[in-house]
């Protein structure tokens, strides 16, 4: 499949079949992350996979994070839907910047700097996971609900850096529509 095609094809998926994810299949998608382009080619990314019995402890976490927030009044909204994925979806990807600090921690101006070049290296890094999986018959569904249980998985997974996103993957269950998207007229403008 070329890229324009994986780019056409690609959507959120939040539905995933039991089917487990063959290792090689798994290393390719890994593989095509470590392959994103980084400012100074810092390779800003650190991934934790999650599969097996430990989803169990991973949607465990996620829920008792929920529960501190709720029990703050911060409503968690859309992150009991992302729960039913976490527990479907064969894997999860966990994706952190080990060189940033807690999001919350203050920083000085060019930890700034640097940890928004080191933002768009992680994105671009997820788009190729996202990519490949659908290369491969694969869905995935970017996963930013996780922030509801930040701290209590960032401890589980012993991580002291930035988490910045997850990515769960599996066999696609479900053919979801098209959503619409702005048309290319409407949001550029040419300087010339």
């Amino acid at each position: 499949m070329d890229v324009v095609s994986a780019i056409q094809q690609r959507q959120s998926i939040r539905k995933f079949k039991e089917d487990m994810i063959p290792q090689e299949l798994l290393d390719k998608i890994l593989e095509s992350a470590t392959l994103a382009p980084s400012g100074k080619n810092k390779q800003p990314w650190k991934f934790y996979i999650v599969r097996g019995e430990k989803r169990a402890v991973m949607v465990a976490e996620m829920k008792k994070g929920m529960r501190r927030l709720d029990e703050l009044g911060v409503k968690t909204g859309s992150a009991r839907y992302t729960l039913r994925v976490l527990e479907q979806a064969p894997v999860t990807i966990f994706v952190f910047n080990p060189t940033s600090k807690h999001p919350l921690k203050k920083r000085d101006t060019l930890e700034v700097y640097q940890d928004l070049v080191d933002i768009q290296a992680i994105g671009a890094a997820i788009q190729n996971m996202c990519l490949t999986a659908v290369s491969l018959g694969l869905g995935s569904l970017w996963i930013c609900d996780v922030f509801f249980g930040y701290e209590e998985l960032c401890e589980w997974l012993g991580e002291k850096g930035e988490m910045v996103a997850a990515l769960s993957l599996g066999y696609p269950d479900h053919s979801p529509v098209k959503r619409p998207r702005k048309p290319v007229s409407d949001i550029s403008e040419y300087i010339e």
